[in-house]
């Protein structure tokens, strides 16, 4: 294979296992797999995610909620985006929970389940600050009150979304608790009316590391189980940082290796220059390995002349522009590196064994800083022709 995304299923199950040890086992975990698990694999990350205990799953379109079915899953799926009414029977037909922000998209959603004598989950959603999707926080009651009147819906579960969960920030940390305060407040309205606002739940991956308090019934992380944190804990205010400190720790694998092979080794001179647009020259003598990634394989242009490619645990700089299908990179006067040699393109970041060795930062995370992204879009945009090499050790 030119180029291979391994992924790494212990690494996601350790992950889950270690958002399982900080929330304690009484809550559920409710595992985002939309866009293809981020560009993991749906369906396997789905049977990863129940295998290691998650009590739901979590996509953005029907058609993702269809394919798990088609594919086994039996487990709850939760419809975060918002359908359109001629998906309907297809939400029926894969039993999908939805969410529901308005009592128009009720009153639809309860008609088409009526006539297919079916009762569907729904969720409500509360928009306390993100400005997306749900009602206001004042609308909540009358909504709760709507659906629980509506005979072919039942309300399973309330939740809201935050905005800036993530982020270390004073003001951004405040701005979270104003959010999970009125949904606080919502949800015990609900209470109060007499209705059962079913599972409550809100804490996004950010939320998971920063904000104990959001973590209701239910947690929904998503990049945090394919190894990436949004945010640290020790860049949060020294206050609560100590809060922090008595929880337990969250130790984060990354799930995805991309991975190439050196299809050729030429010789280049001083001065002769590499790819469309000759931004890059060599300063002297060198060896340069053609590499089997391109842009159209999800490695991003923006880090030509950037990054660096590791093989046989040797750092190499990319040089040159990347083009659709290949990339090239600079193997020095005298390389070590043989034809069809495998290159690791992101991974993990490496350690050094030896003392005064730098960290080699070569997750995700670091090439989505060298291109000006988050690590979400650089494993999303691994596209459908790199095959998934699903390993266990």
């Amino acid at each position: 294979m030119r180029t291979r995304a391994i992924i790494h299923l212990n690494h996601f199950k350790e992950n889950v296992n270690s958002v399982r040890r900080r929330i304690g086992k009484d809550r559920h975990i409710c595992v985002s797999v939309k866009a293809d698990a981020y560009g993991h694999g749906a369906l396997r990350i789905a049977k990863a995610s129940i295998e290691a205990g998650a009590y739901c799953l979590g996509v953005a379109s029907v058609s993702e909620g269809s394919e798990l079915r088609r594919g086994g899953i039996k487990a709850p799926i939760l419809l975060f985006s918002q359908p359109q009414p001629k998906e309907i029977a297809d939400i029926i037909k894969a039993n999908l929970t939805i969410f529901i922000s308005d009592t128009e998209f009720a009153d639809v959603l309860n008609e088409r389940a009526k006539a297919a004598k079916v009762k569907l989950n729904v969720h409500l959603k509360i928009d306390t600050g993100m400005g997306r999707l749900g009602c206001s926080a004042k609308e909540a009651v009358a909504l709760a009150r709507h659906i629980k009147k509506r005979k072919a819906l039942k309300l399973t579960g309330t939740a809201t979304h935050f905005a800036v969960s993530d982020s270390p920030n004073r003001r951004d940390i405040d701005y979270t608790k104003a959010q999970l305060s009125r949904f606080k407040r919502a949800v015990n309205a609900i209470r109060n009316e007499g209705i059962n606002p079913g599972i409550v739940h809100a804490a996004n991956s950010g939320a998971i590391i920063l904000h104990p308090a959001s973590w209701f019934d239910m947690v929904r992380p998503g990049i945090l189980l394919y190894g990436y944190k949004t945010v640290e804990e020790y860049e949060a205010p020294l206050d609560y940082l100590k809060k922090l400190s008595r929880l337990k720790s969250l130790k984060i694998e990354p799930v995805m290796e991309l991975r190439g092979k050196i299809s050729l080794i030429k010789k280049i001179k001083k001065g002769e220059s590499v790819s469309y647009g000759r931004t890059w020259s060599a300063g002297k003598d060198t060896f340069i390995g053609i590499l089997t990634t391109g842009y159209a394989d999800g490695f991003p242009r923006l880090a030509s002349n950037r990054w660096q490619i590791v093989i046989g645990g040797k750092v190499y700089p990319l040089v040159g522009r990347v083009t659709m299908d290949q990339c090239c990179v600079n193997l020095g006067k005298k390389p070590d590196v043989r034809r069809w040699d495998e290159a690791i393109i992101f991974g993990s970041d490496i350690y050094p064994t030896e003392p005064d060795s730098q960290v080699i930062r070569q997750s995700a995370a670091a090439l989505a800083e060298v291109v000006g992204t988050i690590p979400y879009e650089i494993t999303c945009n691994i596209n459908k022709r790199v095959p998934r090499v699903y390993v266990t050790s």
